[in-house]
């Protein structure tokens, strides 16, 4: 696998970094390309809050440096590490730079097809 198979749209589910375990988001992850070929992204968690991060691709593992602007108006950030299973299956962990750090955060992407609609 390529870092440019990864490039297109995602259906997200995922877990927060707590102890609870339980789907907490779902949402939508888009994967692009710099014009260094380093990986762009953008999270829209929840249809209303917007993550973005910048990273790299090695070994089928994608690494993501994100940030986001809580309700509360403060700067969040933190990294995703996902294993590439294939093109259009990524699972992954998170963690951010305030979270609890007994826990990880956890993600599942999935491929969107370009007619798919994201509930």
């Amino acid at each position: 696998m390529t870092i440019k198979d990864l490039v297109g749209t995602y259906s997200i589910e995922g877990t927060n970094q707590d102890s609870s375990n339980t789907i907490a988001y779902k949402g939508k992850l888009t994967l692009q390309l710099d014009e260094n070929s380093r990986i762009v992204a953008q999270w829209i968690i929840n249809n209303d809050q917007v993550q973005n991060g910048t990273g790299f691709f090695k070994n089928n593992i994608l690494v993501i440096n994100f940030n986001y602007h809580g309700e509360d108006d403060l700067c969040y950030k933190g990294v995703a590490v996902y294993n590439c299973i294939n093109k259009d299956l990524l699972d992954g962990f998170w963690s951010e730079k305030h979270g609890n750090p007994l826990y990880l955060g956890a993600e599942r992407c999935y491929r969107l097809q370009s007619k798919e609609i994201l509930n």
